[in-house]
């Protein structure tokens, strides 16, 4: 099957038929955190604060499955652009294989690790039972994720983004319905608690992935997934984690500073790690719409590089970024006009509100800088550039921002200073952004 129209088609129309598609399924993808936590914040203020330290985790295992999805799809819409099709059935074959084995270690490592993770950001038992009551099961649907994940990529390479969209909104409906149901206890249901977030979380991700089988069946793709083609391919394996691992560092640099965040601002009590963790997830809402545009031009932008087509890659990665611009202005008309309703989702606390309020106000200021560097980001990874891509993230994730917020935080001897160092480390990585895409993606 021919996929001519990624360089035959206008670049608006087929910027916004391969984008709009993942825009609404990375908003239904964020709303799955966002959901859980609105819920568990009924139960209490300690309960959210176990599931806002769980996040990072979670965040990692999403990146690690997301990273080497990138990877997956950059080499399959290359090799599709190439018209190399017994290479893009390898490498789409392999790509899942190895995306099991990733799930596994991460279920059984990240049970090893938990216990020990979690006290390392507080002594309140009440917290650290909960996180790990959550944590369990939430940790036994590694696998499924990082499948559902690998298999979404392999759609996206191929430009299947309206059944990504379904199979998204699938689990996502489901997650939502099970969400009151288990944690509250409905019907014949017992009342689980934190537990049944977890649950519902994980029942609504099976469903995904089992939704993406039956389109794999009924409606075939390009590429096939052909158990005798998984095997060792030095040119493949070396291609796929050249990208996979540069991409998944890259998403993986958020949990860390999620991590290193949280012990900043634990000396000030856990009022505060409950405040950032409910940004990060609000952020998502914003954040996850332009990863949507990302994944949609990244096929684009791998198949036209593929196919020799430079003009039209930097066409491409010129309106990704002006649709990624429009996101995060409305991000930040959010953030100012309503803090204290997005706050009081996660908390009734008013002390607790005012905290968050003043912190959306402040890093929001750095949003739609910040579009820069994410569509630079993403159009390195989709020309096969992951370790410039990885550069430009360690700026953003851990090279300014974490010294920023721990040396301004210690001046203003406020978390105040945490916050300045958002919008700060925005402009920044904006400016060496675009140094790096001129040097490094051979597209003017």
């Amino acid at each position: 099957m021919e996929q001519t129209f990624m360089k035959e088609k206008k670049i608006l129309p087929l910027v916004l038929s391969m984008s709009l598609p993942m825009v609404l399924s990375m908003l239904v993808n964020s709303l799955f955190n966002i959901v859980d936590s609105f819920f568990v914040a009924k139960l209490s203020e300690d309960a959210i604060t176990a599931l806002s330290l769980v996040y990072p985790v979670q965040i990692t295992i999403t990146a690690i499955s997301v990273g080497f999805g990138v990877g997956i799809n950059a080499l399959i819409a290359y090799y599709l652009g190439a018209k190399e099709q017994e290479k893009a059935d390898k490498a789409t074959s392999i790509g899942m294989g190895l995306s099991l084995i990733h799930g596994i270690l991460i279920m059984l490592i990240c049970n090893l690790i938990f216990p020990r993770y979690i006290s390392m950001f507080t002594t309140n038992e009440s917290v650290i039972t909960l996180g790990i009551r959550y944590a369990r099961i939430a940790f036994l649907f590694s696998a499924v994720i990082t499948v559902e994940i690998a298999i979404e990529k392999v759609f996206q390479s191929v430009g299947r983004m309206k059944e990504t969209m379904i199979c998204m909104l699938t689990g996502f409906i489901a997650n939502i319905i099970l969400d009151p149901i288990l944690i509250f206890g409905v019907g014949p249901f017992a009342k689980m608690g934190i537990a049944g977030a977890a649950w519902a979380t994980g029942i609504g991700q099976v469903l995904t992935l089992i939704s993406y089988i039956v389109f794999y069946i009924v409606k075939p793709l390009p590429v096939r997934i052909k158990v005798r083609s998984i095997e060792w391919n030095s040119e493949i394996w070396g291609k796929l984690y050249s990208v996979g691992i540069p991409a998944t560092l890259n998403l993986a640099l958020s949990s860390v500073l999620l991590s290193v965040i949280n012990g900043i601002l634990a000396i000030y009590g856990d009022a505060y790690v409950l405040v950032f963790g409910a940004y990060y997830k609000l952020q998502s809402f914003i954040y996850l719409p332009s990863g949507g545009i990302i994944q949609g031009i990244r096929p684009l932008v791998g198949y036209n590089y593929g196919a020799g087509e430079k003009e039209r890659v930097r066409k491409i990665s010129q309106t990704a970024l002006v649709m990624a611009a429009l996101i995060m202005l409305v991000g930040t008309i959010l953030c100012f006009v309503i803090p204290k309703p997005l706050m009081s989702i996660f908390s009734k606390n008013p002390q607790t509100i005012l905290i968050g309020s003043s912190a959306l106000r402040i890093i929001s200021f750095g949003f739609i800088i910040s579009a820069v560097s994410v569509t630079i980001c993403g159009v390195l990874e989709g020309l096969g550039k992951g370790m410039p891509s990885l550069w430009i993230s360690l700026v953003r994730y851990i090279i300014v921002i974490i010294p920023l917020a721990f040396i301004l935080s210690r001046i203003m001897n406020s978390e105040i200073g945490v916050w300045i160092a958002f919008p700060v480390t925005e402009l920044i990585a904006a400016v060496i952004s675009v140094i790096v895409y001129k040097r490094q993606a051979g597209v003017k």
